[in-house]
This record gives C-alpha cells, sequence and structure tokens, in this order.
C-alpha cells in the first residue's frame, strides 16, 4: 500500500459506502462504477477513451505489480474518472517499468481508493447493476450522496465529443507504400488499432467524430473505420446521420461502439446493459462458421436483435448472455464487432477481423 493513508471513500448511489485508502490524486470525482474482469492490461485499460466518465474496478486483487511503462498507452492520457483496486502494489518488478501506478494516477490528478472489497463491489453491481458513484476523501458519506444526487447521469452526457481528436491527424507509416488509405472517424480511438491497420499497409488518417460524411467522401477513402467509445450511443445521431450517407458509399467496418452506429443506421435499437461486458475473457459466436473466440470487450450498451433489420443480420452473439456481437450488411461492404479485435488489453483471437476488412475493400475495388 502506498505511504498515503489518508482515508477515502466510494459511496454507490444506492446508499453503500466502502471506506478504504486514497491513492493517486486526493481529487473528489463522481461517475459510472463499472468492472473489469481482466487479469492483466490495468495500463491499457485506463488509457482506453471508451472508459470516460467512468469509475473503474478491476475485480483481479492486485494491480500495479508490473508499473507503468513508456509503451502501453491506449491514448495521450489516462481517461477513466477514478479507479479501484482491492491491493495497489508499490514496489513493481517488471523492466520496462518507468513508473507507480500511483505516480501515474497522481501526475494526471485521477483518484483512487485501495483496501476496498472489490468482490463485495462486484457482487453488488452484477445484482442491482452498473450505478453512478463518487470518490472522496473529504466528504462525509451523507455529503457524497447528496452530491452524487445532484450529478448528471452518465447517459445523458455525450462524452464522445470529450474524447474524440480536436483535428485530423495521420498515424505513423509502417510501410513505404501503404496500399490503402484508410479514414477513422475518432469516436474514442485506442492506438492499437491505428497500429495494426498501418501495419497491414495502410495509410491511416484520424478524424474528429464529427467530420460530415462530405469531408470524409473528400478524402477519397479507400475505406472507413469507425472506432469504439463511451457513452450513450442514443446521443450521437450527429455521426448516424453521417454513416448512413457513408454506407452507401464505401465498405465500412465498425469496433464496439461503431458498431451501434452502423446498427442504428439501418434503423435498429439500442438498449443498456445491466453491467455491461468489460474484460478480456468473453466467448463469441461467429455463426458463419460456428466458431468461438474468446475475445476483449468494454461496453455497457448493446443492439436489440428484434430490431436489427433493413438488410443488417446479426453475424456473431455472446454465448455468456446471447446479445448481439457482431453484424453484417447482406448487400453493402459494410460489417461491424461489438467487442474488441485490437485487443489491448486481451486476447489476440480475432486480429483477423482487420484482414477481413482490407478483403473486403479489395473486393469492392
Amino acid at each position: 500500500m502506498t505511504d498515503n493513508k489518508d482515508i477515502a471513500i466510494l459511496v454507490l448511489e444506492d446508499g453503500s459506502v466502502y471506506e478504504g485508502f486514497s491513492f493517486g490524486s486526493p481529487a473528489d470525482t463522481c461517475g459510472e462504477v463499472v468492472f473489469n474482469t481482466s487479469m492483466a492490461g490495468y495500463q491499457e485499460t485506463l488509457t482506453d477513451p471508451s472508459y470516460a466518465g467512468q469509475i473503474v474496478m478491476p475485480t483481479y486483487p492486485l494491480i500495479g505489480n508490473y508499473g507503468v511503462n513508456n509503451e502501453d498507452f491506449e491514448s495521450k492520457k489516462i481517461q477513466v474518472s477514478g479507479f479501484v483496486v482491492r491491493e495497489e502494489c508499490c514496489q513493481p518488478n517488471h523492466y520496462l517499468c518507468s513508473k507507480t501506478i500511483h505516480q501515474y494516477l497522481l501526475e494526471n490528478n485521477i483518484p483512487g481508493i485501495c483496501g476496498v472489497d472489490t468482490r463485495a463491489i462486484t457482487r453488488r453491481l452484477r445484482s442491482a447493476g452498473v450505478m453512478m458513484g463518487i470518490l472522496t476523501t473529504t466528504k462525509t458519506p451523507s455529503q457524497a450522496l447528496e452530491e452524487l444526487r445532484n450529478a448528471p447521469n452518465y447517459g445523458s452526457i455525450d462524452f464522445v465529443r470529450q474524447v474524440s481528436t480536436e483535428k485530423p491527424y495521420e498515424w505513423q507509416l509502417a510501410v513505404e507504400k501503404p496500399e490503402y488509405n484508410i479514414v477513422v472517424l475518432d469516436s474514442g480511438l485506442k492506438y492499437n488499432i491505428l497500429r495494426i491497420l498501418s501495419s497491414l499497409g495502410c495509410r491511416v488518417t484520424a478524424l474528429p467524430c464529427a467530420t460530415p460524411a462530405a469531408d470524409v467522401l473528400a478524402i477519397n477513402p479507400d475505406g472507413v473505420f469507425l472506432s469504439p467509445g463511451p457513452g450513450n450511443p442514443e446521443l450521437l445521431d450527429y455521426m448516424v446521420e453521417n454513416v448512413r450517407v457513408l454506407a452507401d458509399k464505401k465498405p465500412i467496418m465498425g469496433i464496439c461502439l461503431g458498431t451501434q452506429l452502423i446498427g442504428r443506421a439501418f434503423g435498429a435499437s439500442i438498449f443498456k446493459l445491466k453491467f455491461g461486458h468489460r474484460g478480456g475473457n468473453h466467448p463469441v459466436k461467429d455463426l458463419a462458421t460456428g466458431k468461438v473466440y474468446i475475445t476483449s470487450q468494454n461496453h455497457g450498451y448493446a443492439l436489440d436483435p428484434d430490431s436489427v433489420c433493413n438488410g443488417l443480420e446479426i453475424s456473431h452473439i455472446n454465448l455468456n448472455d446471447g446479445t448481439v456481437e457482431g453484424v453484417r450488411h447482406k448487400e453493402l461492404p459494410v460489417f461491424a464487432i461489438q467487442y474488441h479485435s485490437e485487443a489491448s488489453p486481451g486476447p489476440l483471437d480475432s486480429v483477423y477481423i482487420f484482414e477481413e476488412f482490407l478483403k473486403m475493400i479489395r473486393e469492392c475495388k
């Protein structure tokens, strides 16, 4: 445990209180409290833009044992609002380690709490569903609960605009003469998506989430990629309209939030999962081949399977709860997966999906 012995509390909206010790920044924070079942990859999780607005809790009990390095970032900063762990490791051991998890959170003004029963909190969230919470070192439980009741709900905020790039940029080329020109609409882009596309021979240009379809088409991309991202997809009509236009013009692939945008563009509806899918161990079945893949996931919303229509068909399902994990259009070169084929953290079983995207582009050419 860190030398900082200040008491901190996590208060959930149902009034439950969990007392522990503060690490990272002593600042107060509100957010939707969610749990992640991955056994490693906390640095990638902290920097995943899809966690914007959320207080994240790993179910694995020891966090920070290999420290923080300069290679495993998935965005330019920590994206979570707060971090909840059972035990914080203050003496990490790894040859790439440059700082402790406490130092990393402190530098980025992100509060953490350790020494709490994360198993008990996880069981509560699984039973009641995800809840808003507040992490504080300065307030009493009653004061914290009062502030929480006055805070905006997670589902009412457009976090995509907060995490999207403010201006276009090109990712560093991995090959001298790229074969494909790919535009990525950044709704909360992870760097590993750019790394993989670049390694497969693509020139990759990331654009702000609200870039009009006409501006995307002006670049004349070979394909359009819809990134993952945070928050409620029902707030993203401005993106849905652009996807509707682009789907008739260019090959499109989506991941996670990209699936929900494509679904909505073709008339499907969205519902919020009780406690979401977050971790690196979710089994997904490809309905075309019957193969099952262990996947990395991070989403709290899903497509309503009964609303998938207008040429879209379900291509993948989650074997834990039967929810939609992928869709494909029957005629247009459009497909999407709800899980994270770029992993990071997580298994690499599904990296082949990127090659499927490029194959689809070649066939369209």
